[in-house]
This record gives structure tokens, sequence and C-alpha cells, in this order.
């Protein structure tokens, strides 16, 4: 799957732990926590998040960092066209 967002885009993010499975959020893994990364939720996973990201050749998710905790929920796009980021 290609990836839904490209760097230098611009989120408008809305601070909560509330998300579900399909959800793209703003996480820090625990193995990671300097780490800010922008990833899907895939499922909850103990007492954090199992992300993964959409291009499943780059192995740069859960499957090499474990469990995240969440930050925020991704709402919009705004920069450099604007789009709604649905759940999957």
């Amino acid at each position: 799957m290609a990836p839904s967002l490209r760097d230098g885009d611009a989120l408008l993010v809305r601070r909560t732990r509330r998300v579900r499975p399909g959800d793209v959020v703003v996480a820090r893994f625990r193995a990671r926590p300097s780490l800010l990364v922008v990833k899907r939720v895939a499922r909850a996973e103990g007492t954090g998040w199992w992300l993964i990201g959409d291009n499943e050749f780059v192995a740069d998710d859960s499957r090499a960092y474990g469990v995240a905790d969440v930050d925020g929920k991704v709402v919009v796009r705004y920069w450099p066209r604007l789009s709604l980021i649905r759940r999957q």
C-alpha cells in the first residue's frame, strides 16, 4: 500500500489517547521515546498500541520497536493539499 502521508506534509493533530485500529496517530515507541512517529494503529497491545506503517516493505514500526504510546490522532493534512485522514 502506498503511504498516506509524505515527508513535508503539515498535519492537524488532536491530542487524545482514545484511538481505534485504522486511525493515523502521532506516537512514541517505548523502546525509542525520543523518536516521534506518524503511523497507523493496528491493535491494542497490553497497555499500549501496536503501530504499522502504510509501506509494508519498510519495517520502522512496531515490528522493529515494539509497543508505542499515542500522543494524538491525525485529523487533517492541510499542506500542501487539504485532505481528511481517514481510518482504513
